[in-house]
């Protein structure tokens, strides 16, 4: 192995050398680097993903220190994709991290090209940004893997994968396919979620507030680093079977 990777030998030794070379060739973007996206990131690059592009408009605050992999009392105030940069540099110094302090959304949704990228990773919370991602994200040849909603959760064994329109007990994918049915406009191809039938009430309250949410609940960070690291393995899976699937392009 090359000894800039060195730290990648155990991925090597389980996934084999050809495989690793191909998650090392991948581009990877992640919409929204909170709860969820932040762990999803930090797993891709210590699997060997290298070109990731990492997109968020928040700066760190102190209610993101419960669930957030760069919140710290160190980077409170700091801008959260810079932030995670650093560290994301300081595990592989060779990896290309493209930091963007911007808002995915119907307007900006040109700037992201897209069609450049073999996998888009989809942690947004706002409906309507997230709505928007996942019918560009489906018209394109890049692989999609989204995250449904992480709060009110604390079972880990109820966190589960299918596909978008089999999604069961999570109002946020419920409010995702109303919204798609009500427009007419539904995903041009499926894509898989991570998701949890899991529902608690908030027993508590704070004085925490943003504009894109309807309410601020209650979340848990080894929930939301299971969804995140869930979504890093479907990406790193899906790598390593087509590798191994056989080329018949040419059969007949």
């Amino acid at each position: 192995m090359n000894t800039k990777f060195e730290f990648l030998a155990r991925v090597e030794r389980l996934l084999g050398p050809s495989a690793l070379e191909e998650v090392l060739q991948k581009n990877v973007i992640v919409f929204g680097v909170g709860g969820v996206g932040s762990w999803c990131v930090e797993s891709l690059v210590r699997s060997g993903i290298q070109k990731i592009t990492i997109v968020d408009s928040d700066c760190v605050c102190v209610s993101n220190m419960n669930r957030q992999l760069m919140a710290t009392t160190k980077t409170v105030g700091a801008v959260k994709v810079e932030a995670l940069k650093q560290r994301l540099l300081e595990i592989n110094p060779q990896a290309e991290i493209d930091a963007r302090q911007e808002v995915y959304s119907a307007e900006t949704a040109a700037n992201f090209h897209l069609e450049n990228y073999d996998y888009i990773v989809d942690a947004i919370d706002s409906l309507k940004d997230k709505a928007h991602l996942i019918l560009t994200a489906c018209k394109t040849k890049a692989k999609l893997f989204s995250s449904m909603g992480a709060a009110l959760k604390m079972d880990p064994t109820k966190i589960r994968v299918a596909e978008f329109w089999q999604v069961q007990g999570c109002p946020l994918a419920r409010a995702l396919r109303t919204k798609f049915r009500s427009s007419h406009t539904m995903p041009a191809r499926k894509f898989k979620c991570v998701f949890s039938e899991e529902l608690l009430q908030n027993k508590g309250g704070t004085e925490e507030f943003d504009a894109r949410k309807a309410q601020i609940n209650g979340a848990l960070s080894h929930i939301t680093a299971i969804y995140g690291f869930t979504l890093a393995g479907l990406i790193i899976k899906d790598i390593v079977e087509k590798k191994k699937a056989p080329d018949c392009s040419g059969a007949f």
